[in-house]
């Protein structure tokens, strides 16, 4: 009997062998582990869905506040580089302010625009130097570009400069090359005018006018700005120039009051 069932199972083994060898080399079981992961597929995604929603809320909101603190960073970077970029400009006008001031032969004041004259805001400015500083009333006042206006009224700490725009202000001149002279005053259209040359006079548009040496406040030479347009005058003899101001006065901020 015991050597019946060793038969039966050697038989079995022959026969299994055969099978068994046949589907590993088919390929069976990769066929059963690939069918098994793609019915696994639907479920792990189910199970994973929460949690790959609670991580993406989770980097989205690290990510949120990561932005808004770049930004507040790069805003207060923007704002320093502004900042700098003003005390790079406002070093170069005082350099060249003082500059000017070495180069003058007279005695000068530097003071910075502190205001306008609300009732005259084109014409009339304020500046941070009075009778304590040395500043009389009827001084020139000029920067880098050119003539400014002159001196109208001093107080102790502080005094009020017409400009050359306000047709309330003159000034002896003359057209650069040909030495002509004339009286220039302002028009408040942002133009002077120059008056009383000579018809034949050789003057063209863009030529320069400086301060005439005949003027009683202003020293000689100073740049006033050049001919924009030649008009017509009331007098046949005579022909008037628009000039535009050399300085521009809606940037002004340092101006140097020069004494005699």
């Amino acid at each position: 009997m015991f050597g019946n069932r060793r038969n039966s199972s050697t038989l079995i083994i022959i026969i299994c062998l055969p099978v068994l060898f046949f589907l590993f080399r088919s390929n069976f079981f990769d066929s059963l582990k690939f069918n098994s992961i793609d019915m696994l597929k639907g479920p792990i995604r189910i199970l994973a869905w929460p949690v790959l929603e609670v991580r993406k809320m989770f980097l989205f909101h690290v990510s949120f506040s990561e932005n808004v603190r770049l930004r507040k960073a790069n805003e207060v970077l923007k704002s320093r580089l502004v900042g700098m970029d003003e005390l790079v400009r406002e070093n170069q006008r005082l350099t060249d302010l003082l500059s000017l001031k070495r180069k003058s032969v007279f005695s000068s004041v530097a003071a910075s625009v502190i205001g306008r004259d609300p009732s005259y805001w084109n014409s009339i400015l304020v500046i941070d130097k009075g009778s304590s500083d040395g500043v009389k009333l009827g001084q020139a006042v000029i920067n880098t570009a050119g003539v400014v206006g002159k001196i109208i009224e001093v107080g102790r700490n502080s005094s009020k400069v017409v400009l050359i725009t306000d047709p309330e202000f003159s000034v002896a001149a003359a057209i650069e090359d040909s030495r002509e002279s004339g009286l220039v005053s302002g028009t408040l259209q942002g133009l002077c005018r120059m008056r009383y040359l000579r018809s034949n006079v050789s003057v063209a548009v863009g030529s320069r006018v400086v301060t005439s040496r005949i003027s009683s406040s202003f020293p000689e030479n100073l740049i006033i700005g050049k001919v924009d347009q030649i008009v017509p005058s009331q007098d046949a003899d005579s022909i008037d120039c628009l000039v535009k101001p050399e300085v521009d006065f809606s940037r002004l901020e340092e101006v140097l009051v020069v004494g005699e």
